[in-house]
């Protein structure tokens, strides 16, 4: 049997001193109103206002900051439908590394023509993102750059809990916290960070009815494929991480599920309430709130992570014009 790694407290404080400064310490901001509905404090971690537009600015950096000098020399490559892809990019740029990033056709324009002008290379080949890890395997064996996985490398895990150090810093002792869900990194990591600290805290992780790697993963007890059919784009993960189940698994953490209806209400209601232009798949948090599919005790102080903001105009458009 193969060991997996696992990501400790040590390592997410040593990703929040490698990525200080470099990243934006970004907001928690309570919502009135979402509070007094549900008899709670409820905040909203804002990583939509994150360098690349997301969370994933801080795992990529993480991981790209551990390259060696010859690992530079041959570039980077990854896989991503848009968030991943533009940190990577951008973390290459800062680090002095070429990156080459597998896209699929279909992808976001915004996000293919964001990562080309963080100066990475694109490869779109694939169909789909199923096709696209394919892809990427040929492509590693041909080129013998260095991957930087999406969520499943635990120097990207411990990147994104540095997320949860700052929950912990910057507001009230959290009872909950929620975090959208693709391929498992941002709830893994930020699992890894709060129970080191909280252990009674409540992790959640939110992935659409459509695109279940995580929730079908943790019922399993491995990685099992999937076939994404959600309209969030960001959470279209084909399968979880080995790491992100076993750190969620070990950790506790709950999984819950909304359908693309509930992520387009709470899309309609961050932008109209808090005024935040998230992309589908950041809403899950809120979605789940909203929903009810998260049960909230009076009084308890909730956090959900909004965690990207890369949307393209005319889909923000229609989600909004749509009831």
């Amino acid at each position: 049997m193969v060991t997996v790694a696992a990501v400790t407290i040590d390592d997410v404080e040593r990703a929040a001193r490698t990525i200080a400064g470099r990243v934006h310490r970004t907001p928690l901001l309570r919502s009135g109103t979402l509070s007094a509905q549900l008899n709670a404090d409820v905040r909203f971690k804002a990583e939509l206002l994150q360098r690349t537009g997301s969370f994933k600015a801080r795992g990529a950096l993480n991981r790209l900051s551990q390259l060696t000098e010859e690992e530079k020399r041959r570039g980077v490559i990854s896989i991503s439908a848009g968030n991943h892809a533009q940190a990577v990019a951008w973390a290459a740029r800062e680090e002095g590394a070429d990156a080459l990033i597998v896209m699929w056709q279909g992808a976001d324009e915004l996000k293919v023509t964001a990562t080309r002008g963080y100066g990475a290379a694109i490869d779109q080949q694939a169909e789909n993102p199923t096709a696209a890890f394919d892809r990427l395997d040929e492509l590693l064996a041909e080129t013998g750059r260095t991957l930087v996985h999406p969520f499943n490398e635990t120097a990207v895990i411990a990147g994104q809990g540095t997320v949860g150090l700052e929950i912990l810093e910057d507001g009230p002792v959290p009872d909950v916290v929620i975090a959208p869900v693709g391929g498992g990194g941002l709830v893994s990591g930020l699992a890894a960070a709060l129970k080191a600290r909280r252990p009674d805290v409540r992790v959640i992780g939110v992935e659409p009815e459509r695109s279940t790697a995580l929730h079908d993963g943790l019922a399993a007890g491995h990685s099992v494929p999937v076939t994404p059919a959600s309209k969030a784009d960001a959470l279209s993960a084909p399968f979880a991480g080995e790491n992100c189940i076993r750190i969620c698994a070990a950790l506790g953490v709950e999984s819950v599920l909304v359908s693309d209806d509930d992520l387009c209400d709470a899309f309609r209601w961050l932008y109209a309430r808090t005024k935040l232009a998230c992309e589908l798949g950041a809403a899950a948090s809120t979605a789940a709130l909203l929903s009810g599919k998260v049960a909230i005790e009076p009084g308890q102080n909730v956090v959900a992570v909004v965690s990207g903001g890369n949307v393209a105009p005319h889909q923000a458009a229609a989600i909004l014009a749509s009831r």
